[in-house]
């Protein structure tokens, strides 16, 4: 199904039907402020290997992050981090950043792994943001990334339907995508470390 919504104003009715599509275990598709991304509700186990075995790799292994509609979940999913990364995550976010933590005990629970950090993405972005916090829990998401050299199925939402119409269960369309990446930050040693140069600088 493809879903219009619009950031300005997401529809309370099609955030909701979203959310009813996670937490009985879909993966949606949807706008995040780079490009698009494939999720699913991080409670649901069966849908976390669903997406690994989309992406085509063990879940044990994948770096997927978590979409927080803020910074509340920190506590809950990371360990405890220093003023100066707070700050800095305080002033990038939300924003194009995929922050690197390290996991609380809570996280490899979750995804029933050894995983030892966690990458926290607050998106700006409405749509995604409403949808998690209509859904009262993270979403483990991962980026749409296609063999193809045609960079429409990145972009452009009615193709990336037709691409994809038969493994997410919904696709919103929330206008065309951005073809550049989030900006990795490492913050696990304590410092603050640029792993991926995405669509925004980081500011420090």
């Amino acid at each position: 199904m493809l879903l219009k919504i619009y950031d300005e104003n997401p529809a309370q009715r099609h955030i909701k039907q979203i959310v009813d599509v996670l937490k009985s275990g879909g993966l949606v598709i949807y706008p995040t402020d780079t490009v698009y991304a494939l999720g699913c509700d991080v409670f649901n186990h069966k849908a976390v290997e669903r997406l690994a075995k989309i992406k085509g790799i063990d879940y044990k292994k994948a770096q997927f992050s978590f979409i927080c509609h803020d910074l509340s979940h920190l506590s809950e999913y990371s360990k405890p981090i220093g003023n100066n990364v707070f700050k800095v995550m305080k002033r990038n976010l939300p924003g194009p950043f995929t922050f690197i933590l390290e996991a609380s005990n809570k996280v490899p629970k979750i995804l029933k792994t050894k995983k030892k950090t966690v990458g926290i993405r607050v998106p700006d972005n409405n749509i995604i943001r409403e949808i998690v916090r209509e859904l009262g829990n993270p979403i483990l998401t991962t980026s749409i990334r296609d063999d193809d050299d045609i960079i429409e199925y990145l972009t452009d939402p009615e193709l990336i339907h037709e691409k994809y119409e038969n493994i997410a269960e919904i696709v919103v369309d929330g206008g065309y995508g951005n073809t550049v990446a989030s900006t990795i930050v490492n913050c696990t040693g304590g410092d603050i470390e640029i792993i991926r140069e995405g669509v925004q600088e980081l500011l420090l």
